[in-house]
């Protein structure tokens, strides 16, 4: 599932066709009629501490996004598997108030040429190893305009498909991603960050699952008010009719030719 890349361990399309989007996937029983709730938390892996607590205190069924810059990560990255929970990686991609809103020295940029881009997308991939696939957003920076140069940003889409993985567009709004096997989240549900917000936008999540069977929410920088809040919400889910679910359960199928798949 691995391949010898410039800058480290790239993954790939197994030779017997399994892809990582599969292989790391955390089981769900599919017979689920309850609607379904995916939530990715994003701004791990930078403060090992709140990592910590996060993977501790949240359900299992929630989907990890690690930094590409985080360092020192293979111990976090290993008590999140070991509770079974997907992990994406996050991408840094240049946001809306660039460049006063940094994604880092390794983001990708709309001012960069095809060839830069695709060397520091090499890079983020390599960081870390055993993830379903990627989101284009860097804790609550998610990458508005890159994803509005067109031809780029489907072709970093074909790049992830190409090597197994999904792609999760953070924009409530987008359409889902028109190159990859993924989806556009629902609901940031800590945009703005306060906690009677954090509430209303995990409301609004769940009535977004119950109109249309599944929904998926967004959380872009893990604080203690926000994993207290996703806790406790969490915790009383089922009880309100919904089931919270792998982001890899929710993905749908690229609209590439056939060709390209």
């Amino acid at each position: 599932m691995l391949e010898v890349g410039a800058y480290g361990p790239l993954p790939r399309i197994g030779a017997d066709g399994r892809t990582p989007m599969r292989v790391y996937a955390r089981p769900f029983d599919r017979t689920e009629i309850r609607p379904r709730i995916g939530l990715v938390l994003g701004g791990l892996g930078m403060n090992a501490a709140l990592t910590e607590e996060a993977i501790r205190r949240l359900p299992a069924a929630t989907t990890l996004a690690f930094s590409p810059y985080a360092t020192q990560i293979a111990l976090l990255l290993d008590r999140a598997r070991g509770r079974g929970m997907e992990t994406l990686l996050a991408l840094p991609l240049e946001p809306t108030g660039y460049p006063l809103n940094s994604p880092g020295d390794r983001a990708l940029l709309t001012g960069l040429s095809a060839t830069e881009n695709n060397e520091r997308l090499d890079w983020a991939l390599s960081r870390f190893t055993g993830y379903v696939g990627a989101i284009g957003a860097l804790g609550p920076m998610r990458g508005e305009r890159y994803a509005a140069m067109g031809e780029r940003f489907t072709g970093l889409q074909e790049v992830l498909l190409r090597r197994g993985l999904l792609y999760v567009d953070p924009r409530p709004g987008a359409t889902s991603p028109a190159r990859a096997w993924g989806l556009a989240v629902d609901v940031v549900v800590d945009d703005p960050p306060g906690r009677q917000s954090i509430d209303r936008k995990l409301g609004v999540l769940e009535g977004v699952a119950r109109e249309r069977g599944s929904a998926l929410g967004y959380a872009g920088e893990a604080t203690p008010v926000l994993l207290e809040r996703l806790a406790a919400w969490a915790g009383s889910l089922e009880s309100r009719g919904s089931v919270l679910a792998p982001v890899s359960i929710l993905i749908r199928r690229p609209e590439a030719p056939a060709e390209r798949r």
